[in-house]
């Protein structure tokens, strides 16, 4: 067993080889942790935005008058 572990580790095409498999799979992981970063950022923007209407949707209900709240809201009320 140490003869083949001592074969792998002396012979440089090999040992080159197996470095670029595991250069290969470091890169993929770095680019699937990127992509959910990106993602979470994404999203985060999107709720951002969506916080943003919801707040301007909830000055101008609070800046009409009780009267004129209540007309607008009706047609959005069930029966």
């Amino acid at each position: 067993m140490s003869a083949l572990l001592s074969f792998l580790l002396s012979n440089s095409t090999v040992f080159g080889i197996g470095a670029a498999i595991i250069a290969a799979f470091g890169w993929g992981v770095r680019q699937r942790l990127a992509g959910e970063r990106a993602e979470r950022s994404r999203q985060a923007a999107a709720e951002a935005a969506a916080r943003d209407v919801a707040d301007q949707v909830d000055n101008d209900i609070g800046a009409l008058p009780a009267a004129s709240a209540r007309k607008e809201l009706r047609s959005w009320a069930r029966d």
